[in-house]
């Protein structure tokens, strides 16, 4: 375990993205994992693209530092008819990818049907059903927002669940 005091092994979920990368970090803790941060890096459209690049690898950076995660579980690319987008999110899962193996944390990726199937019930779930189910499972005060960060929880919860 690489962070032993915290008490259980921390998890934290990413769900990738040029404009807004979703995290979710959870520790591990019986019966329930337990939340200790989750949210948005959200990068300016009017930067170039190395640049926000550049700022989504540090943020990440940082919360890796801050968490000595004992893995990382990133949601994978799935097939997307806009070439374009799906080029800028390949990139933003590089840099997240970098950092990760730079600080030796193992990554496992999931689909996101996969993802919904874990923490739904169902592979074609919505995104306000991840959110609400994200808030029941973890005991949130309200829905985690936006919903690319309810995205990182999942992600996060996802892995949990398939490694027990």
């Amino acid at each position: 375990m690489r962070n032993a005091s915290s008490g259980g092994g921390i998890v934290i979920g990413i769900d990738p993205g040029m404009a807004r990368t979703g995290y979710g970090v959870l520790r591990r803790c019986d019966p329930h994992p337990v939340p200790l941060a989750f949210g948005c890096i959200e990068t300016e459209s009017n930067h170039r693209p190395a640049r926000r690049l550049l700022e989504i690898y540090e943020e990440v950076s940082l919360l890796f530092d801050r968490y000595t995660p004992e893995c990382l579980a990133m949601e994978e690319l799935f097939f997307s008819k806009n070439v374009t987008s799906a080029m800028r999110v390949s990139e933003a899962r590089g840099v997240i990818l970098l950092a990760a193996e730079q600080r030796g944390i193992p990554v496992t990726g999931y689909t996101p049907n996969q993802v919904k199937l874990a923490v739904t019930g169902s592979g074609r779930a919505r995104k306000d059903q991840v959110q609400e189910m994200m808030r029941r499972l973890l005991r949130l005060q309200e829905l985690p927002r936006p919903d690319d960060a309810a995205d990182g929880l999942a992600i996060a919860l996802c892995h949990i669940n398939m490694v027990r």
